[in-house]
Protein backbone atom coordinates (compact mmCIF):
# COMPACT_ATOMS: atom_id res chain seq x y z
CA UNK A 1 0.00 0.00 0.00
CA UNK A 2 1.56 3.84 -1.04
CA UNK A 3 1.36 5.92 1.24
CA UNK A 4 -0.91 8.14 -0.32
CA UNK A 5 -3.44 5.18 0.23
CA UNK A 6 -2.64 4.60 3.40
CA UNK A 7 -3.27 8.45 4.52
CA UNK A 8 -6.55 8.09 2.58
CA UNK A 9 -7.50 4.78 4.10
CA UNK A 10 -8.20 6.51 7.42
CA UNK A 11 -5.44 4.03 9.40
CA UNK A 12 -2.80 7.13 9.72
CA UNK A 13 -5.36 9.79 10.63
CA UNK A 14 -6.08 7.35 13.37
CA UNK A 15 -2.67 6.33 14.46
CA UNK A 16 -2.00 10.13 14.26
CA UNK A 17 -4.55 11.03 16.80
CA UNK A 18 -3.05 8.36 19.23
CA UNK A 19 0.46 8.60 18.65
CA UNK A 20 3.22 8.20 21.53
CA UNK A 21 3.18 6.76 24.64
CA UNK A 22 0.60 8.14 26.93
CA UNK A 23 -2.36 9.13 24.84
CA UNK A 24 -3.80 5.87 24.91
CA UNK A 25 -2.94 5.16 28.52
CA UNK A 26 -4.91 8.47 29.17
CA UNK A 27 -8.09 7.39 27.06
CA UNK A 28 -8.08 4.53 29.22
CA UNK A 29 -8.54 5.92 32.44
CA UNK A 30 -10.91 8.12 31.54
CA UNK A 31 -13.24 6.02 29.42
CA UNK A 32 -15.07 4.94 32.81
CA UNK A 33 -15.49 8.04 34.57
CA UNK A 34 -14.61 11.53 34.52
CA UNK A 35 -11.50 12.14 36.43
CA UNK A 36 -9.24 14.93 37.83
CA UNK A 37 -5.62 15.94 36.61
CA UNK A 38 -4.25 14.33 40.29
CA UNK A 39 -6.54 10.91 39.60
CA UNK A 40 -4.82 10.56 36.29
CA UNK A 41 -1.27 11.25 37.25
CA UNK A 42 -1.58 8.85 40.52
CA UNK A 43 -3.70 5.99 37.68
CA UNK A 44 -0.71 7.20 35.06
CA UNK A 45 2.48 5.64 36.42
CA UNK A 46 5.54 7.34 34.98
CA UNK A 47 3.87 10.34 33.54
CA UNK A 48 5.57 13.53 34.14
CA UNK A 49 3.26 16.73 35.05
CA UNK A 50 4.36 18.63 32.10
CA UNK A 51 3.54 15.90 29.44
CA UNK A 52 0.62 15.03 31.11
CA UNK A 53 -0.75 18.43 30.36
CA UNK A 54 0.63 18.82 26.95
CA UNK A 55 -1.63 15.47 26.34
CA UNK A 56 -4.32 16.22 27.57
CA UNK A 57 -4.29 19.47 25.66
CA UNK A 58 -3.51 18.19 22.66
CA UNK A 59 -6.35 15.39 22.98
CA UNK A 60 -8.77 18.38 24.17
CA UNK A 61 -7.99 19.80 21.07
CA UNK A 62 -8.50 16.95 18.73
CA UNK A 63 -11.94 16.71 20.04
CA UNK A 64 -11.19 13.07 22.04
CA UNK A 65 -11.94 14.56 25.49
CA UNK A 66 -13.36 17.57 26.95
CA UNK A 67 -12.34 19.83 30.05
CA UNK A 68 -15.02 21.07 32.26
CA UNK A 69 -14.18 23.13 34.97
CA UNK A 70 -16.75 23.44 38.11
CA UNK A 71 -17.19 26.63 39.67
CA UNK A 72 -16.36 25.74 42.93
CA UNK A 73 -13.16 27.09 45.79
CA UNK A 74 -11.23 25.42 45.15
CA UNK A 75 -11.94 25.34 41.64
CA UNK A 76 -12.16 21.77 40.30
CA UNK A 77 -11.20 20.48 36.73
CA UNK A 78 -12.37 17.34 35.52
CA UNK A 79 -11.55 15.70 31.91
CA UNK A 80 -14.09 13.14 30.31
CA UNK A 81 -14.87 11.08 27.14
CA UNK A 82 -16.10 13.23 24.08
CA UNK A 83 -18.57 10.32 21.61
CA UNK A 84 -15.45 10.82 19.24
CA UNK A 85 -12.83 9.63 22.28
CA UNK A 86 -15.06 6.54 23.06
CA UNK A 87 -15.22 5.03 19.75
CA UNK A 88 -11.44 5.35 19.74
CA UNK A 89 -10.83 3.92 23.17
CA UNK A 90 -13.36 1.22 21.23
CA UNK A 91 -10.85 0.89 18.76
CA UNK A 92 -7.82 1.09 20.48
CA UNK A 93 -9.11 -2.05 22.91
CA UNK A 94 -9.42 -4.06 19.99
CA UNK A 95 -6.05 -3.29 18.62
CA UNK A 96 -5.35 -4.38 22.53
CA UNK A 97 -7.18 -7.68 22.30
CA UNK A 98 -5.15 -8.35 19.31
CA UNK A 99 -1.72 -7.39 20.01
CA UNK A 100 -2.61 -9.51 23.19
CA UNK A 101 -3.52 -12.41 20.51
CA UNK A 102 -0.61 -12.13 18.55
CA UNK A 103 1.98 -12.31 21.48
CA UNK A 104 0.03 -15.36 22.65
CA UNK A 105 0.47 -16.89 19.55
CA UNK A 106 3.91 -15.58 18.41
CA UNK A 107 5.34 -16.93 22.25
CA UNK A 108 3.39 -20.72 21.96
CA UNK A 109 5.14 -20.92 18.56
Amino acid sequence: MSHHQLSTCGFSSALGVIAGKWKAAILWQIHCRPLRYGELRRLIPGISEKVLFEQLRAMESDGLIQREVFNEVPSRVEYSLTSAGASLNDAVHTMAEWGRKYRSEDTAS
